[in-house]
């Protein structure tokens, strides 16, 4: 009965190898992450690549990962909204802006995306940007899509094509590929440049800096700078004079990445920006 039983069992799993091998020469399946439409930039599908790996790989969302001196998964931290971030500091992982930073760190070959979710929408790196009425259609593969409001930001998720996006979404989750949500809070998405910077790039001081959307300070606010960034100013001009922080200035710059004008009194340089042209 034994001798039996082996020789049936060695049939039965002859004829499954049968039914489930592939043909000779056939494709491997194909992975869920990865460039899915063309049009994607040599870096763009280098940026994808290196997101993708970290999928591929089970990496943990944890909040406020990837944000240490170097780009890269690090432990997170727990969020006190969130009771599902209490195994955060145990998990080696990435946030939403950690995995950002580091799937374009991979591809430009230096971090030139630190900071966080509002940072990297309003970087001056920026080759091309797109509001949420654009929908999906001028999107290429390698796009950052952005979620939440002009003031705040709060989720960054990267474009592959075929209406899918890589993202860390949320604690207790693995990093994934999600469908692209562009009901909700979406915000636009930003088409990342990884050559030089171009226009005129300066450094703002002070914290809680806010832009406004005309140059007078009761304007409506924009954005709030959290600490020093980078930003590039198209123009600038005189307008309503300031005085705060023991400067007085009637100079205002006109920031074409916020689409906002913030005064010259935080912005590190003289009072009246050398080589920026007059706004017209």
């Amino acid at each position: 009965m034994l001798r039996r039983t082996g020789i049936i069992g060695t049939l039965i799993g002859l004829f499954a190898f049968v039914l489930w091998a592939p043909a000779a020469g056939a494709a491997p399946a194909a992975s869920s992450c990865g460039v899915l439409a063309p049009g994607a930039s040599a870096a763009a599908q280098s940026a994808i690549a290196a997101a993708c790996a970290q999928v591929d790989a089970g990496t943990w969302y944890t909040w406020g990962g990837g944000h240490g001196a170097q780009p890269g998964a690090t432990y997170g931290q727990v969020d006190p909204t969130d009771p599902a971030s209490n195994q955060d500091p145990e998990r080696l992982g990435f946030d939403c802006s950690g995995l950002v930073r580091y799937a374009y760190a991979q591809a430009a070959g230096s971090d030139i995306l630190n900071g966080d979710a509002s940072q990297q929408y309003y970087t001056t790196r920026a080759a091309a940007r797109f509001t949420a009425a654009q929908g999906e259609a001028p999107l290429l593969p390698g796009d950052l899509l952005a979620y939440g409001t002009s003031a705040d930001l709060h989720h960054i998720a990267i474009y592959i094509g075929a209406g899918k996006m890589v993202e860390a979404r949320q604690s207790g989750t693995h990093l994934m590929v999600s469908d692209v949500r562009l009901g909700g809070d979406y915000f636009g998405a930003v088409r990342v440049n990884t050559g030089a910077v171009t226009g005129h790039v300066f450094r703002t001081w002070g914290t809680g800096v806010w832009t406004k959307t005309a140059p007078s300070v009761s304007a409506t606010r924009v954005y709030a700078f959290p600490d020093e960034t980078s930003i590039r100013v198209e123009c600038q001009k005189h307008a309503e004079t300031v005085t705060s922080d023991g400067y007085t200035n009637d100079a205002w710059a006109y920031l074409p990445d916020y689409k906002a004008w913030m005064t010259n009194i935080y912005i590190q340089g003289p009072a009246w920006l050398d080589d920026v042209p007059t706004c017209t």
